[in-house]
């Protein structure tokens, strides 16, 4: 079993950055790949970027490709996504995900954390 908590969301306006950081408890989560998913209100959550266990393989969105950055700290047990020049459609609430296996595209996850909203505000 793996748990997932995330942090970092909050406010901050069109053209910011925030970082968030998921933090991961449990058997050998060093050795899950990690993910970000996102939910805007009033729509279904979508993928934003995923890592592999050992960090050599991510894999973006197309809407956040060149702007977001996951990577990871296996010794921290922690996956983060680094979000830049911010818009308002960003907007959501963001879900850290863990899955037993990698590869670009892979959406169906294992584990889920509860998440932490970001606000963009224009």
């Amino acid at each position: 079993q793996v748990q997932l908590v995330e942090s970092g969301g909050g406010l901050v306006q069109a053209g910011g950055s925030l970082r968030l950081s998921c933090a991961a408890s449990g058997r050998t989560v060093s050795s899950y790949a990690g993910g970000w998913f996102r939910q805007a209100p009033g729509k279904e959550r979508e993928f934003v970027a995923s890592i592999s266990w050992s960090g050599g393989g991510t894999y973006y969105a197309d809407s956040v490709k060149g702007r977001f950055t996951i990577s990871r700290d296996n010794a921290k047990n922690t996956v983060y996504l680094q979000m830049n020049s911010l818009k308002p459609e960003d907007t959501a609430v963001y879900y850290c995900a863990a899955s037993r296996s990698w590869y670009p595209g892979r959406y169906d996850m294992d584990y889920w954390g509860k998440g932490t909203l970001v606000t963009v505000s224009s």
